[in-house]
C-alpha cells in the first residue's frame, strides 16, 4: 500500500502594506484599552464627560499610527499633542506613551533622524516639566529610564534605516553589474558575428566586381554570412531569452566554451585569414565561468584582428595548467588599432573579464610586430562542470 502524502501546512504570512498599519495600530490600541480599563470600572476619580474625552484622545492617538509609515512626522507629532493632552486631562495614567513611542521608533527608521531627535527631546521636556509641577507618578528614576528608552528606539530606527540604505545600494550595485554583465556578452556575441557579417558581404561585393571567379567566391562569402548571423541570432536569443517573463521558457541552448573554438576559427578562415590552433597541457574541463570567458576572449581577439589588424595570419594558442589557462591570440598585422570601433570596449571588456575571474590580460605589439592579446584565469581545485542551470545567464 501506497503511503499518502501529507497535505503541506500553509505558511503563516505576515501582512504587509496597509494592513499590517492596521495591524500595528489595532495592536497598539488592543494594549493602551486594557491598561487603561480602570478608568471605566472601580471608584470614579474623574467625570464620565472627562472619561469620554479621554478615551477619544486614547483612540485618536492609537488610530493615526495607521497613516504613520507613508506621513510619520506629522504623525508622530500629532500623537505626542495627543498624549500630552491625556495625561494632562485623565486622572489615570495609561499605557499610551506606547503610541508615541511606536510613533517615534517610525520616524527614525524612515531616516528623519534630526525630526526624532526633536519629538524625543520635545516628549522628555514635557514629561520632566510634570513631574517638577507636582505630578507624583512621574519621578526622577522613571525620568531617567524614560530617557533611555526614547534614545533606545531612536537608535534602533536610525540602525533599520541604515540597514536599509545599505541592502538598496547593493541591490543597486548588483543591478548595475548585472547590467554590464548583459552588455558585454551582447558586445561579444553581436560584436563578433556582425564583424564578420561585414568583411563577408564587402568580399562578396569585391569578388562580383574584380574576379572572374566571383560568383562561386562569393557564393562561399554569403554563406559565411548566412552561417554568422544564423549564429548571431542563436546566442543573441539565448541571452536575451533570461530576460523573458518567469512563467516563459528559457533558452537550452549550450553554453559556449573552448570546445566551440573550431567553429570560430572556421569563421575567421573563411575572411581569408591562415589562423594556427595550438593546444597544450591537459585536456582537463574547465569550471563554466572560465570556459566562456576564455571562448569571448578569443572571439573579440579575432573579431579585432578581422577588423582593424590587416593582419594574414594569426595563432590562437591555449596552455592548460593544473590551476590556470592561458589564451594567447598573435597576429602579423599592422600592430595596435582602434577597438570596438574607436569606443575601446573591446579590450577593456576582455580585460573585465579576466579579472572578474582573478586573472590577468595584457594586450600590446607582439615581439616580432603585430599585435598580441594573451590572458592568464585562474582555475580552481576542483572545477565544476561546464553547465548551468536552465535559464540562466552566462557568467563573464
Amino acid at each position: 500500500m501506497v503511503p499518502r502524502a501529507l497535505p503541506s501546512r500553509p505558511r503563516l504570512r505576515l501582512p504587509r502594506g496597509r494592513a499590517a498599519d492596521a495591524a500595528l495600530a489595532g495592536a497598539v490600541l488592543v494594549l493602551v484599552a486594557v491598561g487603561s480599563l480602570r478608568s471605566l470600572i472601580g471608584e470614579r476619580e474623574e467625570s464620565w464627560e472627562a472619561t469620554a474625552l479621554v478615551w477619544a484622545l486614547l483612540v485618536a492617538a492609537c488610530a493615526a499610527l495607521y497613516v504613520c509609515r507613508r506621513h510619520p512626522v506629522p504623525t508622530a507629532a500629532f500623537v505626542l499633542a495627543a498624549t500630552i493632552a491625556y495625561y494632562l486631562v485623565s486622572a489615570y495614567d495609561g499605557p499610551l506613551m506606547v503610541a508615541f513611542v511606536v510613533a517615534l521608533y517610525t520616524v527614525a527608521a524612515a531616516g528623519r533622524l534630526r525630526a526624532a531627535i526633536v519629538l524625543a527631546a520635545l516628549g522628555l521636556l514635557l514629561t520632566g516639566t510634570g513631574t517638577l509641577l507636582g505630578n507624583h507618578d512621574v519621578n526622577g528614576v522613571a525620568l531617567f529610564m524614560m530617557t533611555g528608552w526614547l534614545v533606545g528606539v531612536v537608535a534602533l530606527g536610525w540602525v533599520r534605516d541604515n540597514r536599509l540604505a545599505l541592502a538598496r545600494e547593493a541591490e543597486q550595485r548588483a543591478a548595475s553589474e548585472e547590467r554590464l554583465r548583459i552588455a558585454r556578452e551582447l558586445h561579444d556575441v553581436v560584436g563578433h558575428h556582425i564583424s564578420l557579417i561585414n568583411v563577408q558581404s564587402a568580399a562578396a561585393l569585391r569578388r562580383l566586381r574584380k574576379d572572374p571567379d566571383g560568383p562561386r567566391r562569393a557564393e562561399e562569402a554569403l554563406g559565411a554570412v548566412k552561417d554568422a548571423s544564423r549564429e548571431a541570432l542563436r546566442e543573441l536569443r539565448a541571452i536575451l531569452g533570461v530576460l523573458r517573463q518567469a512563467d516563459e521558457s528559457a533558452p537550452t541552448a549550450p553554453a559556449a566554451g573552448l570546445d566551440r573554438l573550431g567553429d570560430l576559427v572556421a569563421a575567421a578562415r573563411l575572411t581569408g585569414l591562415d589562423v594556427e590552433v595550438r593546444a597544450d597541457g591537459e585536456g582537463r574541463p574547465l569550471p563554466a565561468e572560465v570556459d566562456l570567458a576564455a571562448y569571448r576572449i578569443v572571439q573579440e581577439s579575432l573579431t579585432n584582428v578581422t577588423r582593424h589588424a590587416h593582419a594574414s595570419a594569426v595563432t590562437v594558442r591555449t596552455e592548460r595548467g593544473p590551476r590556470h589557462i592561458t589564451v594567447e591570440v598573435t597576429d602579423n598585422g599592422r600592430g595596435p588599432a582602434p577597438v570596438g570601433g574607436g569606443s575601446g570596449s573591446g579590450i577593456t571588456g576582455m580585460r573585465e573579464r579576466a579579472r572578474t575571474l582573478g586573472g590577468r590580460l595584457t594586450a600590446g605589439p607582439g615581439p616580432a610586430g603585430g599585435f598580441t592579446v594573451r590572458a592568464t584565469l585562474p582555475c580552481p581545485d576542483t572545477p565544476e562542470p561546464s553547465a548551468r542551470p536552465k535559464g540562466a545567464l552566462p557568467t563573464p
